[in-house]
């Protein structure tokens, strides 16, 4: 088995093969913007191409062939499997740095829609595994990285199923605070999707994703800002509705 193929049977387990990390991009990437400069300290800058993608267009489908993995370098990406009544769950927002496609499968196991203009690398499966044979260190870190993650997604699934609408939007507010990482204002998060996409990943209807952020909003525990933007006004008091997320 190569190394690719062990990583991605991991991430087979729980969640479909997508992984969000901080892997390396070039620290120009902005939303919007055009192919991404080489970075001589990303071990995946010289593979594959990137391209920008305008908002809600699709990268690949649920059931295309799977030839590729890809890497967001700027922007949002959606998940969503379809159910069988029709409904959709959405089972992640990828940002920048957040891989997808690593499940070792024939065919991509959910699809991907860009949610604001985004730009995305794409690497040839054969090229990434060349990369992780010649690179052990690395492949390693990619499997640690993918290892945490399931776990993560593991957590998620439980807490997820037991809480209430205001505990599940609480949480997933201070996870988009989280994954800034310390980058600028921790308070002040992105939310360029829809209160419907919310509303699919939550497993809530979009009505009381609305009712849930007004009521969030009257207690003063957020501020709705202009540009798709949100202030968190008081992160412990978050927290504790959260119930520790």
């Amino acid at each position: 088995m190569s190394t690719h193929a062990a990583i991605a049977a991991h991430t087979h387990r729980a969640v479909p093969g997508y992984l969000v990390s901080a892997l390396a991009i070039s620290p120009n990437a902005g939303i919007g913007s055009a192919v991404q400069p080489r970075n001589p300290a990303d071990p995946l800058a010289s593979l594959g191409h990137s391209k920008v993608y305008e908002r809600e267009s699709t990268v690949f489908g649920e059931g295309d062939a799977a030839g590729s993995v890809f890497r967001v370098m700027s922007g949002m990406v959606r998940l969503y499997k379809m159910l069988p009544d029709g409904r959709r769950q959405i089972i992640g927002f990828l940002q920048a740095g957040d891989m997808m496609g690593l499940a070792f499968a024939a065919q991509y196991l959910y699809t991907a829609e860009t949610v604001t203009a985004t730009t995305i690398q794409r690497i040839p499966r054969l090229e990434l595994d060349a990369l992780m044979d010649a690179q052990p260190a690395f492949a390693r870190k990619l499997l640690s990285a993918t290892t945490s993650e399931l776990m993560a997604a593991q957590d998620q699934m439980v807490l997820l199923g037991r809480k209430t609408a205001a505990e599940k939007v609480a949480t997933f507010l201070l996870r988009l605070s989280d994954r800034k990482g310390g980058k600028g204002d921790e308070h002040t998060i992105d939310l360029p999707m829809g209160r419907s996409d919310i509303a699919d990943h939550l497993g809530l209807t979009t009505e009381t994703v609305s009712r849930t952020l007004t009521k969030l909003k009257s207690t003063r525990l957020i501020r709705i800002l202009v540009g798709g933007k949100l202030e968190l006004l008081d992160r412990d008091a978050l927290a504790d509705l959260a119930g520790g997320f």
